[in-house]
């Protein structure tokens, strides 16, 4: 039953994003719908980071402030490194560790 229950949720959710595919492609998205649609993934990102800067500790804002600074100069899998990195540092800092 447990199985049956976790393969119909991966196909529900493989279905509910392979449906928002086929439905693009019949539609031509332009201006607002378009940048707003473009933005949808930095706003995810945002929801999902956000509480983890706001409601944890010193170390965690402390490193999210650095993997920000560092993001406007280093690549993508820099960027992660940096993060990483600090918010162990800064938790060994601040004894959370």
């Amino acid at each position: 039953m447990v199985l049956a229950t976790i393969l119909g949720m991966g196909l529900v959710t493989y279905f509910t994003r392979v449906a928002g595919l086929v439905i693009v492609r019949f539609f031509t998205i332009q201006g607002r719908a378009r940048a707003a649609l473009e933005a949808v993934p930095a706003a995810v990102l945002m929801a999902v980071i956000a509480p983890t800067i706001l409601a944890t500790g010193p170390a965690e804002s402390l490193a999210a402030l650095i993997t920000l600074l560092v993001a406007f100069r280093l690549p993508l899998w820099a960027v992660v490194v940096v993060g990483v990195i600090s918010v162990v540092a800064l938790r060994s800092v601040f004894g959370l560790f």
